[in-house]
Parts: structure tokens; C-alpha cells; sequence
């Protein structure tokens, strides 16, 4: 694997992160001009000039633009419910609880002494009782900022290797991933909803009006570009979450000068990653290790698209070459 260097690694992934940030919007706006687009179609038909299609864009493009205020005011409602709740919602589904200071001194000692360094406030410290290893961190400002750890993991890694996996975390918060993974999470669940709601409707034949036929032809098309848009916003989504992943351990190597110490606890957490409680994919990938997932070390393959997290070998490789 080729070494680019830490800062040009934070570079890269930083650019690639934006990228892809970006593309949800287009994404959504793009399929609904589309929905528009496909749906006039037989109405192109009807004319009997060839320029049928030229002339229903000034239409196509006038019912786009009355609709774009509509997504935008339902998408920041979904948001704000969403943005709101996610601290909870992330709590009941890994089982997390805080952890006091009198429990572990260790690791408030730990985590105290990186915040320092690092120049950022003291997160929340929460422990997941499970005896598997793993870490997360979450929370959308300074107050809900909060660093989990899983029993297995405190008991199980040395000082110097839990304190690079706590970098690791500290470096999710400092550089707002969690926030972008939030985003990238409701865009997708956006899209879920779209196509259940659709899907729905086809099933149960929600189809009312004199032009029953147009209209099933919509939902149809509706459904098909639903579809689609929840692809490819779950591509961006992991494919941000894996940017993030990189850039968390160049973070952690920075903040403590011990990369091989994150190598080797990323080789502890790679044997036993799995938390019982945690059930849902948009939770699981906010991990240090996903623990519903695993990858070949193969350079590439099709599963890749669908990861939230690089290989964890590829990353070991990464870190001893720092």
C-alpha cells in the first residue's frame, strides 16, 4: 500500500469526505426533476411534432420548482426530529450507560490527559457492559459530545493501546464526523422512507382518480427512482464512513505518536468486535469496528461498496508505515 504521508492523508479524506457529503442533496433534487421528467413522457407522445419533448421542459421544469420548497421543508423536518433524538436512540441501541469516575479512574485519567493535548473539551464517558472490544463516539455539540467504551475493551487492551483507541474517538469528535454521519444517516433513511411509502401504495393499490393507469405508472416510476436514490445514498454513506474511519486513526497516530499501539489494539478488537446489543447497521457503523461486518483484505471487491469501515487489515498496514 502506498504512504502518502499523515497530513496528506487528512487532506485527501477531508476533500473525498465533502465530496460525498454533497452529492445527497444532488441526489435527491436530481431524481425529483427526473420523477418529473419520466412522468411527462407519455404526454410527449400524444404531439405530433418531434420537438414534443423540447417543449414540455419549460412544464417539467415549472412543477420542479414548486415541489423543490416542499422537499426542502419535509427534509428539515426529518432532520430536526432526527438530530434531536439520535443521542437517546443511539443510547437504548448499544446499552450504554455512564460511567462515573470513581468506577475507572483509568480511564477518565485517559481520556482527560488526551483532551488536553488535543485542546478540547472533556466529552462524556459511557460504558457498554458488554466483555467484547469496542468504541464509539457520538453526540452533535460540547454538552452530548460522549466517548463508549465496551467493558471487554477497557479490561482486555493496555494503557498505551486504549489510549490510542480513545484518540481515536476524541479525533471523531474534534473533526464533527459524527455530525456528517448523522447527516449521511438521515438522507438515507429519508430515501427508506420514500420507497416504503411507495412501495406501500403499490402494494395495497393506493391508486384513486379518473386516470387510474397514469397514475399507477407514477407510483411505479416513483418506486423505481426511490429505490435507486436509497442506493446510491447508501454508497455515500459508507463510503463517507470509511473516509472517516482513515482519517480517526491518522488522527489517533497524531495525537498520541504511538500508531503501533492502535495497530495492535485494532488487531484485539478485529478478534472479538461483536456487541450483542447493537441491532441496527446505523448504529454499528459508528464503531471503531463494525460489529455486524466483516471484510475480505482483498484490494477490492463488490462487498467493499457496501462497507462501512476499510478492512481492518488495511488499516494495520497503514499505521505501521507511520
Amino acid at each position: 500500500m502506498k504512504y502518502f504521508g499523515l497530513q496528506s492523508q487528512i487532506r485527501k479524506n477531508n476533500f473525498n469526505s465533502v465530496v460525498i457529503l454533497l452529492m445527497f442533496p444532488l441526489v435527491l433534487f436530481g431524481l425529483t426533476w427526473l420523477f418529473f421528467l419520466l412522468t411527462s413522457w407519455g404526454q410527449s407522445q400524444a404531439l405530433s411534432t418531434g420537438e414534443g419533448p423540447v417543449n414540455l421542459l419549460p412544464a417539467i421544469n415549472s412543477g420542479f420548482i414548486r415541489t423543490v420548497p416542499w422537499i426542502t421543508l419535509g427534509v428539515a423536518v426529518w432532520f430536526l426530529i432526527a438530530w434531536f433524538s439520535h443521542t437517546a436512540m443511539i443510547n437504548r441501541a448499544t446499552g450504554s450507560r455512564p460511567l462515573e469516575r470513581k468506577e475507572n479512574k483509568r480511564v477518565y485519567n485517559l481520556v482527560e490527559n488526551l483532551c488536553i493535548t488535543a485542546g478540547i473539551p472533556m466529552p462524556k464517558i459511557n460504558i457498554i457492559e458488554d466483555h467484547s472490544l469496542n468504541a464509539f463516539a457520538s453526540g452533535i455539540s460540547p454538552k452530548t459530545y460522549t466517548v463508549s467504551l465496551s467493558r471487554g475493551i477497557i479490561e482486555k487492551l493496555d494503557d498505551k493501546e486504549l489510549e490510542t483507541v480513545i484518540a481515536h474517538e476524541l479525533t471523531h469528535i474534534r473533526n464533527r464526523d459524527v455530525k456528517l454521519l448523522i447527516i449521511s444517516v438521515i438522507f438515507v433513511g429519508i430515501f427508506a422512507f420514500i420507497a416504503e411509502t411507495v412501495f406501500r401504495s403499490v402494494r395495497f393499490g393506493r391508486v384513486s382518480g379518473n386516470n387510474k393507469g397514469g397514475s399507477a405508472v407514477a407510483i411505479i416510476i416513483a418506486l423505481i427512482l426511490a429505490v435507486v436514490g436509497y442506493l446510491m445514498a447508501s454508497l455515500f454513506r459508507f463510503a463517507l464512513s470509511r473516509k472517516r474511519e482513515y482519517l480517526a486513526d491518522a488522527g489517533s497516530a497524531e495525537l498520541t505518536r504511538n500508531p503501533l499501539a492502535l495497530a495492535s489494539a485494532l488487531r484485539k478488537i478485529s478478534g472479538d468486535p461483536v456487541i450483542e446489543a447493537v441491532k441496527r447497521n446505523d448504529v454499528a457503523q459508528m464503531f471503531i469496528e463494525n460489529p455486524q461486518m466483516e471484510l475480505k483484505n482483498s484490494s477490492f471487491s463488490f462487498s467493499t461498496l457496501f462497507a462501512t469501515h476499510p478492512p481492518i487489515q488495511k488499516r494495520i498496514e497503514l499505521l505501521e508505515q507511520f
